[in-house]
């Protein structure tokens, strides 16, 4: 004589798949947590960090030099390569032009990584730094200029613009 199932006999599997699927849900965004992206932002955020109140005296010494920047940044139509004419003037407080600096702008392409350089923008004389960039690509770019002179007197600004 054959034997038949109780009822419910299946009700212990249903916990067993339940808990199956929890646990292959959890290992897949265990997975994906530790695989991909890391949540980062920015390099050296530690050392950023600390050294926070040392920008915030920087950027008040910086203030209080008086100094005017203008920068004009005007982009030229080329055949063969995006340009940038540039041209910074550096005024003290009194309005008369600030010379024998020594400038570089970092242009930093904020949409794509392997474009970012360096350049040194010469005096063109009257306090007035810069001269014609080539550039790798057209599209948006970051300027963060440094100028310094004489004596560790220095000033940082940047400015983003765009290349069409």
């Amino acid at each position: 004589m054959a034997k038949t199932r109780q009822p419910g006999w299946w009700y212990p599997y249903i916990f067993v798949g339940a808990f199956g699927v929890v646990l292959a849900v959890n290992g897949a965004l265990a997975y994906f947590a530790t695989s991909t992206f890391t949540g980062i932002s920015t390099t050296d955020a530690y050392e950023k960090g600390r050294l926070y109140n040392q920008n915030l005296a920087l950027a008040k010494a910086q203030a209080e030099m008086g100094w005017t920047v203008d920068t004009k940044i005007e982009p030229l139509r080329s055949a063969d390569q995006p340009k940038a004419d540039i041209h910074i003037t550096y005024r003290d407080r009194n309005g008369q032009p600030v010379d024998n600096l020594t400038v570089r702008a970092a242009m930093v392409r904020p949409t794509a990584a392997g474009y970012d350089h360096e350049v040194a923008l010469p005096s063109l004389g009257g306090g007035v730094y810069g001269g014609t960039i080539a550039l790798p690509l057209a599209g948006v770019w970051d300027m963060d200029v440094a100028a310094v002179g004489d004596g560790g007197v220095a000033y940082q600004h940047a400015q983003r613009f765009v290349i069409p």
